[in-house]
């Protein structure tokens, strides 16, 4: 992937997750996306901190939605590599999130959010 694919779904994604709409959101990952995030444990109480499959995902992020109805990214930086896009971003409280996305014909399939302290 280069890095103006990767700023360019980056500028989607933000918008996407910015408009809340959860169906937009979904469309990027493939049905047996996995995620892993320490926020799954927080918002699910999943220990493993891990969702499996596109219909999970939607449940996870359905209700993390309901929970931050202001939430609002701001993308600060994107890196490219071969199957990978990395997007620093700002969440609505100025946290620091990095979330890593590996694609698999076109979608993410594979995912992970890192936090950093505020």
């Amino acid at each position: 992937m280069d890095l103006d694919t990767a700023e360019r779904f980056a500028a989607t994604w933000a918008a996407d997750w910015n408009s809340h709409d959860l169906e937009r959101i979904l469309a990027h990952y493939t049905e047996d996306v996995v995620f892993t995030s320490p926020k799954v444990t927080e918002i699910l109480g999943d220990p493993s901190g891990e969702v499996r499959g596109k219909e999970a995902l939607r449940t996870y992020w359905a209700k993390g939605l309901e929970l931050l109805p202001d939430l609002h990214f701001t993308v600060e930086d994107v890196r490219a590599s071969v199957d990978t896009v990395v997007i620093n971003y700002r969440n609505e409280r100025g946290g620091r999130v990095a979330e890593v996305l590996t694609f698999r014909d076109g979608l993410v399939c594979r995912g992970l959010g890192a936090y950093a302290r505020s």
